[in-house]
Order: structure tokens, then sequence, then C-alpha cells
């Protein structure tokens, strides 16, 4: 039978369907992606092993998941970067604010259409808010002002920058002749080049867009997202850019219209990712763990400094706990305790209220029933007096020698403690001193034992005892 549904659970789940699409969004077309559906349909396995008690599978599958996650970071440390980058609420903040020099991309995309009308290849990539440095090798810096006769220029056969990549940056062309990650994805056909491949590669792995002349075909294709556009004209080619890169565009594209295209964009995708996320919730929290009942001693902070602990009835209590899933493991009684405030309570007998607050609990459990919900703690005044030192010794001493004096030092010492307690003490007795091994005059140190766990000893709890001996 299911959970009442909160509304934190619809929360969970709209969460976690975000961060899974995500994740898939930037990843799908890659390697990245099909180790991370590896890596799933492991821990599906495992998960299934566990329930069915088959112990030697879902062990080896509990090892093997340590490894492979291991490996994955390791393998895949500048893609795991990369996302933890998009992933950062504050980047925008601390970002670049300069907005960059304005692009005329008319003039832009005619130049690229004479390009592929002569047959001439180009790849010009835009950055946009990810950086692209990883990613872009043996770049010759350049840093000018972005135009259609320098683009046409660079690419010109024969050129020293016309092989490589062009990029645009904050309007700027900053740098010529670079050379990108290539595209390992088996759905790009096979007469797309290098180039294409390139463009493919770098959009799998950043927002970047990529403008692609080819040169076998004169076609011009827009890359971006892992996907590839054919562009037929000048003017789209231009509107789609200036849609992309142009700042007012894409404020505004986050309002109205903008915002209702980008929430029903690749709706079948987003569909099975909530689907799979609200089975797995039903998997992880449907079938709720049983209530458990442990014992979990009694702790209190915030006491007065002006009054004393003497005990409190009872010493421990019994909890009641819910476990939200069983997957969840049982917490164990030793890792519990009730923490009490303290600080309002008053001289003599006081009624505390055990509250759920007060007992830390693991993650997915919860108390039900606190027994006793009450406890009974009863203080006195503390209080500070200087009370003699009484040696205690024990057998007699060998021979015909005789005992002439014990001295302790100090002779007295400072308890402090509940007024009641400390007002039946006479004196503090330290150990026992065993006389019988005694044979010269010596001088001892011996611990002082305290009268009770509510008395605490002032400056030390150790002496020096004096001990002399008559000669024979």
């Amino acid at each position: 039978m299911l959970p009442l549904i909160r509304f934190q659970d619809i929360a969970d789940i709209l969460i976690m369907s975000f961060l899974v699409y995500q994740l898939y969004r930037w990843f799908k077309n890659t390697k990245t992606l099909q180790v991370l559906i590896g890596l799933g349909s492991l821990g599906v396995l495992y998960v299934v092993t566990k329930n069915l008690g088959l112990f030697m599978t879902s062990w080896i599958l509990q090892e093997l998941g340590t490894v492979f996650f291991i490996l994955v970071i390791v393998i895949f440390q500048g893609e795991i970067r990369q996302a933890l980058y998009r992933f950062s609420l504050f980047r925008n903040l601390f970002g670049r604010e300069e907005r960059g020099t304005p692009v005329d991309f008319l003039q832009l995309s005619t130049t690229v259409f004479t390009l592929a009308a002569s047959r001439t290849g180009a790849l010009i990539v835009f950055q946009r808010d990810e950086p692209l440095d990883e990613y872009l090798l043996h770049g010759v810096p350049v840093d000018s002002l972005l135009s259609g006769q320098l683009i046409a220029t660079i690419f010109q056969n024969g050129t020293p920058l016309h092989d490589g990549a062009v990029l645009v940056k904050d309007g700027r062309v900053a740098q010529a002749s670079s050379h990108l990650p290539l595209s390992t994805s088996p759905d790009l056909p096979q007469q797309f080049g290098t180039r294409h491949r390139a463009a493919l590669g770098l959009t799998e792995r950043s927002d970047a867009v990529v403008v692609v002349v080819s040169e076998e075909r004169g076609a011009v294709s827009l890359f971006r997202g892992g996907e590839m556009t054919p562009i037929p004209t000048p003017e789209l080619l231009a509107e789609a850019l200036n849609g992309l890169l142009s700042h007012t565009a894409r404020e505004s594209g986050t309002l109205g219209n903008g915002f209702r295209q980008t929430l029903f964009a690749d709706l079948r995708a987003k569909t099975l990712v909530l689907l799979l996320i609200t089975a797995a919730w039903i998997m992880i929290t449907g079938r709720q763990g049983e209530i458990i009942t442990v014992t979990t001693p009694l702790r209190f902070h915030n006491l007065p400094e002006n009054l004393s602990l003497i005990k409190s009835d009872p010493e421990a209590v019994d909890l009641q706990l819910k476990v939200l899933s069983s997957l969840i493991p049982t917490p164990k009684s030793s890792d519990l305790v009730a923490d009490l405030d303290l600080s309002a309570i008053k001289e003599g007998s006081t009624i505390i209220t055990v509250k759920n607050d007060d007992v830390k609990l693991p993650l997915g459990v919860v108390v039900s029933a606190v027994t006793p919900a009450t406890v009974k703690v009863v203080t006195d005044r503390k209080v500070s007096r200087d009370f003699p030192v009484t040696v205690k010794t024990l057998k007699r001493l060998p021979g015909r020698r005789r005992l002439l004096g014990v001295r302790a030092e100090p002779e007295s010492v400072t308890v402090e403690g509940p007024q009641r307690l400390v007002d039946r003490i006479e004196s503090i007795q330290t150990e026992e001193v065993d006389l019988s091994g005694i044979t010269q005059s010596v001088t001892l140190e011996k611990k002082l034992i305290s009268p009770g766990p509510s008395i605490r000893l002032l400056r030390g709890d150790k002496v020096r005892i004096g001990i002399e001996l008559s000669r024979k």
C-alpha cells in the first residue's frame, strides 16, 4: 500500500527527473550515456538480486559497483567537470559581465553561403556560456572584430589558417586553425567528413553553436546540442544565429512562448524520464519498513551554571521508529541518543517532555512514539566547599616499626556539587595505602575518591601522601 503523497515527495520526483533529463540531454549520443545506462542496469540488477535473497550475486555486484564508480570518475573526469559546471547555480552571477561586440549576423551568413557556393570548407565555433578552452587545441590567437571579410580571408584555400576551426567569443574572433574533439556517434552519415564530426563532437560536450560549410557538397549546417540542422538560406542562418547568440533574444526567450517551448520540447524523453523516476520512487518508498522499538539513553545540555543535576527518572526511553523505506538500514540502539535541553529548568524537580526533535535520526527514519513521554529531572543549587583529605590506610607495618605520621599534601581540597549532597560530606578520602609493603619513610601519590557521580573535585584529583616511620 502506497503512503500518502506529500508535497516533499512531488518535489523529490520532479528534482530527480530534472537532473536525470539534463544528464540524458548533455550526454546523449556519447559513450558517457552508454556507460551510465550500463551502471544503471547493474544497479537495478543489484536491487533485484538483493530482494530475492541471492546473496553471492548481490555481494559481487556491490563490490563491482564500487570499482566501476571509481573507474567512471577517472575515465570521465572531463565530462563530470563539465556537468558540475552546468549545474552551478551561481556561475551566471560571477561570470563575465560584458555583453560582447554586436555582430552583423546577416553579413556573416552571406559570407558563409558565398564560401559554400565556391565549395570552400569552413568551421566556425560560437562560444556561449560554457568555456571551451579545454576542447580547442593548437589554436592561433587572433583577437579581432568579427566580420564577413575576415572569415572569408581565413578560410580561403592556401592561407595559413584555413585548416581548422575559428572560435568566436563575445563578438570577436579569438582563435583560428583550432582542432576540435571528434564525435564517435554512429548516427552521423558516412558522407559527412571531419568538419561535421568535429562540430558534432564539440556540441555534444558543450553548449557551443557551430556552423559548418561542406567543401564536397557546398551545403551549410548548424550544430547545437549534438544535433545537426541543414540551413538552406542566409536569412535562415542569420535568424538562427541571432536567436541562439544574441543576449536580448536569449534573455527574452526565458519568458512567455520561449518558456513554454522549452517546457514542452523533447516531450517524449521528458515523459519517459518522469515515469522512470516515479517508478523508482514507488519502489524505494512504496514498501515501507516496519515499526521498531529501540532503547536510547538520555543526555542533557544547557544546564544553568548555578544548578547541579542529581538524577533523572528514567535514565533511558523507548523509541518507536518508523523507517520510510525498506532500503534504509535499521538504526542501531548504540547510534541513538535523546538529547534534552535543560536551559529552562528550575531548582528541584522538573518534568520535561521528550520531543521527536530531541532525537537525532538518520535520513528516512522518523519517531512514531516515545515511552515514557516525560522525564523527571531533579536538580539542586550548586555549591563549592573545602574539605580535609583523609588518608585511608590498609594492614599494618612490617616488623617493629611504628607509624609516626601520615600527611596529605594538600591537606584539603575543593569540591563542587549539589548542596544536599555536599552537606553530607565530612572529608574526602584517598585510595587505600597498603602499609604492609612499606619499610621506610616514603612519599606516595594517590588519587582522591569522589563521594558521588554528581560531586566534582576541583584543582585535580591527586594528592601526595607523606608516610613517616620510626627507626628500628
